[in-house]
């Protein structure tokens, strides 16, 4: 079975993090992306402190996609640098594990 992985990034607002999530579910790059409440970041940004709302994406993925999610952030992010962290699931059950694997399977061997 692949690495399940905890994938997070943020949006500046609700409808490009709509249209992201969209993108990430039709190319099976994410079997669940959860859309959380608006969030207040406070960064370091060119030299001078910023505060924004951004709207943070918990999404779901394996290993083997991670690499294709990745740059389908990167190319569809409207920051220079977004934020992209991910984090290995080092427990899950079985069966979602399995369906996070069967969700983001379809477009490996096109």
């Amino acid at each position: 079975m692949d690495a399940l992985l905890i994938v997070m990034t943020t949006f500046p607002d609700e409808a490009s993090a709509e249209a992201a999530t969209d993108g990430m579910l039709a190319q099976q790059l994410a079997a669940c992306v959860q859309q959380m409440a608006p969030v207040r970041s406070s960064y370091r940004w060119q030299g001078k402190r910023e505060t924004s709302v951004e709207v943070p994406l918990m999404i779901k993925t394996t290993a083997a996609r991670y690499g294709a999610l990745e740059q389908y952030i990167k190319e569809h992010h409207p920051y220079d640098v977004p934020e992209i962290v991910a984090w290995p699931a080092t427990a899950a059950l079985p069966a979602y594990a399995r369906w996070v694997e069967d969700e983001t399977r379809g477009k490996l061997h096109v």
